[in-house]
C-alpha cells in the first residue's frame, strides 16, 4: 500500500512540475509566469502581435534604407549670365555647366567639400574649363556654396586675361524647388593670381539651375 502511494505521489510531483514549467517557460505565445495568459489563451494573440508589429518595422527600415540607396548623387549645375560685366567693352552672355558627384564629399573643418568639374563659353567664343571643389551649408532650404577652381581659358574673341591659367573664386546661393531641383544665382571673379604678364581679371554673374539625378 505504502508502494502504490509513493507511485501515486511522483507521478502527482512530475506531473504539477511539468504544468509549472509550461506556464513559467512560456506555452502557446504566453509569456513566463502570466496564469492568465496560460489559461485564457489571450497572452498568445499578443504576441502575435507584437510579431507583426516587429516585421512592419522591418519592412519600414527597409523601405527607408532603399530611399537611402537610392539617393540621387549626381548633380547638374546648368548656368547663365553675364561674363566680365564690370567691363563695358568685353561684357558678354554666357552659357555653362558644371557637374558634381555627392559620393565623393568629405566633411572637414570648412564643412562639406566636394570635387566640382565644369566650363562654359561665351558670346565673344572665350571659353573656360576647370576643375575644383566647393564647399556647401545648408541654411533650412537656402544652400551656400562657395567653391574655387582652377581652369583653362581660351580667349577667343573676348577679353584677354594675360595667362592660359586661371583662378575661379565663386559664391553660389540657392533655394529649394523641390528634394532635386533647385534655383539660384552666383557670383565668380577670375584671375591668374599675377602669373602671367599681365592680370585684368573679370567678374561674371550667373543664374543657376541644379537638378540631381
Amino acid at each position: 500500500m505504502k508502494k502504490i502511494t509513493s507511485n501515486i505521489f511522483v507521478a502527482l510531483f512530475i506531473l504539477c512540475f511539468s504544468s509549472l514549467e509550461s506556464f513559467a517557460f512560456g506555452y502557446s505565445g504566453c509569456e513566463r509566469y502570466n496564469i492568465i495568459c496560460k489559461v485564457t489563451g489571450k497572452g498568445a494573440k499578443s504576441v502575435t502581435n507584437a510579431n507583426m508589429n516587429v516585421e512592419e518595422n522591418k519592412n519600414d527600415t527597409n523601405k527607408r534604407r532603399k530611399i537611402i540607396t537610392s539617393k540621387n548623387d549626381t548633380e547638374l549645375n546648368v548656368f547663365t549670365g553675364m561674363f566680365d560685366f564690370s567691363d563695358d567693352k568685353q561684357a558678354a552672355g554666357v552659357l555653362g555647366l558644371q557637374h558634381q558627384n555627392e559620393k565623393l564629399f568629405r566633411k572637414s573643418l570648412l564643412g562639406k567639400l566636394s570635387p566640382i568639374t565644369g566650363g562654359f563659353v561665351t558670346a565673344n567664343n572665350a571659353a573656360y574649363i576647370y576643375t575644383g571643389v566647393q564647399a556647401e551649408y545648408v541654411l533650412g532650404f537656402i544652400t551656400i556654396t562657395p567653391s574655387f577652381a582652377p581652369g583653362f581659358y581660351h580667349k577667343g574673341n573676348g577679353k584677354d586675361l594675360g595667362s592660359l591659367l586661371e583662378f575661379k573664386s565663386e559664391v553660389q546661393m540657392t533655394f529649394d524647388l523641390s528634394d532635386s531641383s533647385h534655383l539660384g544665382m552666383s557670383y565668380n571673379h577670375i584671375s591668374n593670381a599675377s602669373l602671367g604678364r599681365k592680370n585684368p581679371g573679370a567678374n561674371s554673374y550667373m543664374f543657376n539651375f541644379l537638378k540631381q539625378f
